[in-house]
């Protein structure tokens, strides 16, 4: 003996759909949840399955003091249905617009392109300029490195982070020297703690011509161009 086959989503809309035309009368979410099963849909999937009929507009739903009541007259669903069936017509037609446009616009470009001789050499000199184009584009962009104007912005980058590296510096000695003046009796497990986050005896403020590779951070260093 087979085992009986479950309804499919659009079945299961179509029987919960019936209890509201047969009956045309207001219902609480677990009325109908008692009312499934004896269409043929668990408890469990009504809620779901009257979600997705309100998302349709196909059931309303309000809520009338603490209570959320859902119901669907036939005149209801006809002129939803109405109302989806014009839009499509419109979208349709608009399509059917648009592809004609475009068939127009289509055999206007041809006009001209049609192939020959003159053609086919115009658009290999094309293609070879554009290969040209694109090995100095390759070769430029071995250079970039070397750009003034990408270097300016390299320098100003490092000064910006140099200042704020030092203004952390700063605020982590007046944090020790808070410290050491207010708790004298903790200064080993101060120090200890220190060392552990890094802040060791060689720690002090950055030098910029440390963050500054090669001669560039010495010529910034001493104020050179």
């Amino acid at each position: 003996m087979s085992k009986k086959r479950g309804l499919s989503l659009d079945e299961k809309r179509e029987k919960m759909l019936e209890i509201f035309y047969e009956s045309q009368n207001f219902f609480l979410l677990k009325e109908l949840e008692k009312l499934g099963p004896k269409k043929g849909v668990i408890s469990q999937s009504v809620k779901d399955v009257v979600q997705s009929l309100v998302d349709d507009d196909l059931v309303a739903k309000d809520k009338i003091g603490t209570s959320v009541y859902f119901w669907s007259l036939p005149s209801c669903a006809g002129n939803q249905l109405r109302n989806v069936h014009r839009k499509l017509e419109s979208d349709l037609q608009s399509g059917k617009k648009r592809l004609s446009e475009l068939a127009d616009q289509c055999d206007t470009l041809k006009k001209g392109r049609e192939e020959s001789d003159e053609r086919e050499e115009a658009l290999g000199e094309l293609k070879a300029i554009e290969l040209k184009h694109k090995e100095l584009k390759d070769e430029m962009g071995q250079y970039s490195d070397n750009d003034p104007a990408a270097f300016e912005e390299m320098k100003k980058a490092i000064e910006v982070a140099h200042a704020a590296a030092n203004r952390w510096t700063d605020n982590i000695f007046t944090l020790r020297q808070w410290c050491s003046n207010n708790f004298p009796e903790a200064k080993e497990q101060l120090e200890h703690m220190y060392k552990e986050v890094g802040i060791t005896d060689d720690f002090d403020y950055l030098e910029l011509s440390t963050v500054l590779p090669g001669t560039v951070g010495n010529q910034m260093a001493e104020g050179n161009p």
